[in-house]
């Protein structure tokens, strides 16, 4: 297989057993080796304005309780990508899509600093819409990395696409004094800086997947699954062809082929719900912090330390996370993830306004918590759908995931307005127990990986 070209590869499954091929063995590695890099590049986009989309929304809305509302738009935009990207998917693959995606982030990053330059928070919230395709963009990579991949390596090969957003996401909220910089040098607001340097991540993720995701992971699995010969196992060049053999040409996700997986697989049903339990506990959570550390006198630098701290939490461990889910299997890996989320809105609940180590380890174990629930329910949706519905009941699931998380982030700032950031996190535990009886479903339906 020639490296970035569309030549001709032998994908036929191996005649020695029921594993793939050596050839697609390789291809998998290929696959992950592309997504690693592009989350590594892209994670800057999506994560470098966490620490002050919430300062901005405040700065152009003139309200406290509008300030999650950015982020809560990004949110929403996520949902409405993952509904649009999956039909992209499921009739181009995951090249397509991906792309798509990150393209669409770059505009809306790029709007965000047009709303800065304006003082337009109607902007801002359309630019922040735009750039939650980035985050649907983002969930994807995580789906192709499975593709391809052994049912006994699932949780190990998604939760290293996972792991390589720590590189640029750590990264992302330290570069707001640089973003600062930039934003004097070229005549905008300073709170707009990390959305001028995001824009430039984005499109650099994007030229990573073009170039690189060769071929298809999704329709080489079609392909394999239909099975191909070794003249047809075509790559990039064919992957039109293949799409339109193997695909729906449906517009956005098909629900009935997602009601029938969902209605027969209550494994996929909890690990949905435990999906969208989690995000929304950590969106809401996470939005707030910001403005609960200014308001005692926290530093830029120092909101963005945290913000940092949390991101690590939620992607650094996650290869560790993978292995987990692979031996234990996925519902006792879910039970762990809100194990730490409850421990982590305890600490953080309690903290008090400015820094202090309740925030900041509150804000880290709730991205470990995070992890361990995104990355075990993202592998139980994997092994429960079957490859036809796949794109589908993916799409949905990030798609849900989104509106539960906008629906959240929207509360949280009502919420801290009218009560306080201890109540947010009191409220926030109130999911985590429906994330525990998601575990538990999961346990039940037998759906724990055997020991690899």
């Amino acid at each position: 297989m020639t490296t970035g070209s569309d030549a001709a590869v032998p994908l036929a499954p191996s005649a020695g057993g029921p594993g793939p091929s050596e050839e697609v063995a390789r291809l998998q590695r290929r696959t992950v080796a592309v997504l690693v890099l592009a989350q590594a590049v892209g994670a800057v986009g999506i994560t470098i304005g966490i620490a002050t989309a919430s300062l901005l929304a405040r700065d152009l809305s003139g309200s406290d309780a509008q300030a999650g509302l950015a982020q809560t738009a990004q949110v929403v935009g996520a949902a409405a990508a993952a509904y649009v990207l999956a039909g992209l998917m499921a009739a181009r693959g995951r090249r397509v899509g991906l792309v798509a995606g990150m393209l669409t982030g770059a505009a809306g990053a790029a709007l965000a600093v047009v709303a800065g330059v304006l003082g337009s928070m109607a902007l801002l919230l359309v630019g922040s819409a735009l750039l939650g395709a980035m985050t649907a963009a983002n969930s994807g990579s995580r789906y192709a990395a499975v593709d391809l991949a052994a049912p006994l390596r699932r949780g190990r090969a998604l939760s290293l696409v996972v792991w390589a957003t720590t590189i640029g996401a750590v990264a992302g909220p330290n570069l707001t004094g640089l973003a600062g910089w930039v934003a004097r040098r070229i005549g905008v607001p300073e709170l707009t800086g990390p959305f001028v340097l995001g824009a430039v991540a984005m499109l650099l993720a994007a030229l990573v997947v073009a170039l690189g995701l060769r071929p298809d992971p999704l329709l080489t699995a079609r392909r394999l699954a239909a099975g191909a010969t070794e003249g047809t196992g075509a790559t990039g060049a064919t992957d039109d062809a293949g799409a339109a053999a193997g695909a729906s040409r449906r517009r956005g996700i098909d629900w009935g082929a997602v009601r029938e997986v969902l209605a027969t697989r209550p494994a996929v049903t909890a690990a949905v719900v435990a999906l969208s339990c989690a995000h929304a506990v950590m969106v809401a959570v996470m939005v707030m912090t910001p403005l609960h550390m200014e308001h005692g006198g926290a530093e830029l630098d120092v909101i963005g330390l945290v913000i940092s701290i949390h991101v690590l939490g939620m992607f650094a461990f996650s290869p560790v996370v993978g292995l987990v889910a692979d031996r234990w299997g996925r519902g006792p890996a879910l039970g762990i993830g809100a194990a730490v989320l409850l421990v982590s809105l305890g600490l953080a609940g309690t903290s008090p306004e400015g820094h202090s180590w309740h925030i900041a380890t509150g804000l880290f174990l709730l991205g470990l918590g995070w992890s361990f629930a995104t990355v075990a329910a993202s592998t139980a949706i994997a092994d429960g759908t079957p490859l036809e519905a796949r794109t589908h009941v993916q799409g949905a699931s990030d798609m849900v995931m989104g509106l539960t998380a906008a629906v959240g982030g929207a509360l949280a700032g009502v919420v801290v307005g009218a009560w306080g950031f201890g109540w947010l996190a009191a409220g926030a535990a109130v999911l985590v127990l429906v994330l525990f009886g998601a575990a538990a479903v999961t346990v039940r339906s037998g759906t724990s990986a055997t020991m690899a």
